[in-house]
């Protein structure tokens, strides 16, 4: 089963920018690092709102394969999430305020243009490409995810509320097969502060996307690296003949608020806030 594509005409009509991906010859080796292969690659400068900073993206691709590469400002490397305090008192293991650093890109499912956002007025089903610097970069991938937004509920949604004042619910599902994490919570005293999380290889659909970042100078580099068509129904399928719409959030796009008492406080409050077109050059 393939995922699904959206026409091109629609789409650029509602988009801010087009972001042209470039033809190589060959796909980039996933190292987070911008060689000579991305030399020709035209990029955009996508600014999310939420984070108050601008992401930089370029595209390539070859007959397989489509390649993204993201950068953004970040004036911390920060490499540690959720690691669990020990509370005397309860005798127990409560989640510390560490979070790990973030970026993700959607991708809307649709065969039609949707308002992709977390307060849109209309259902939609999204692709999600989700790199995290503790517990997928380990293992040189990203999160596999897809999100479904819609007016009926399901068991373990976010309640949202949508432009026009209407309840939509957010879940967030991972793709078949495992991911490259697992967490844990120890019932008994190990230490006072310890790890949450269990890291591992990712398999099947969840495996799909390589993904590598590195810090340098306060800059985070992102290379994201996936087959354009997976033969995965829980992913879009890239054919180069059409655009697609998407989008690209520094903060996760889970609908939660502001957290001012953990590390990064925006963590899981990201949107996409400007909608952009890929298009094959």
């Amino acid at each position: 089963m393939i995922g699904v594509c959206c026409l091109l005409m629609p789409l650029v009509s509602l988009a801010d920018q087009t972001l042209i991906a470039f033809k190589v010859d060959k796909a980039p080796l996933i190292d987070g690092i911008a060689d000579d292969v991305w030399e020709h690659a035209k990029e955009i400068v996508s600014h999310d709102a939420i984070a108050g900073i601008d992401i930089t993206v370029k595209a390539i691709y070859t007959d397989k394969y489509i390649a993204l590469l993201a950068a953004y400002p970040d004036k911390t490397e920060n490499r540690r999430h959720r690691y669990l305090d020990w509370n005397k008192e309860k005798e127990l293991y409560l989640s510390g305020p560490l979070r790990e650093d973030t970026l993700v890109f959607k991708w809307n499912m649709e065969f039609f243009p949707v308002d992709f956002s977390l307060t849109s007025d209309e259902d939609y089903k999204a692709d999600i490409w989700y790199w995290k610097s503790y517990r997928t970069d380990h293992a040189g991938y990203a999160d596999d995810k897809y999100q479904i937004y819609s007016e009926m509920p399901k068991p373990k949604s976010l309640h949202l509320v949508s432009k026009k004042g209407r309840t939509f619910f957010l879940t967030r599902h991972g793709d078949d097969g495992q991911g490259a994490y697992k967490g844990i919570l120890p019932m008994e005293y190990s230490g006072d502060n310890i790890e949450g999380t269990l890291l591992h290889q990712p398999s099947g659909s969840r495996a799909d996307i390589k993904a590598k970042g590195k810090w340098s100078k306060g800059i985070w580099t992102i290379e994201f690296l996936r087959e354009l068509d997976t033969n995965h129904g829980d992913d879009i399928m890239l054919d180069t003949k059409y655009s697609y719409q998407f989008g690209v959030s520094r903060y996760e796009i889970a609908g939660r608020k502001p957290e001012p008492n953990i590390e990064i406080p925006l963590f899981g409050s990201g949107e996409i806030t400007e909608v952009l077109t890929l298009k094959f050059q």
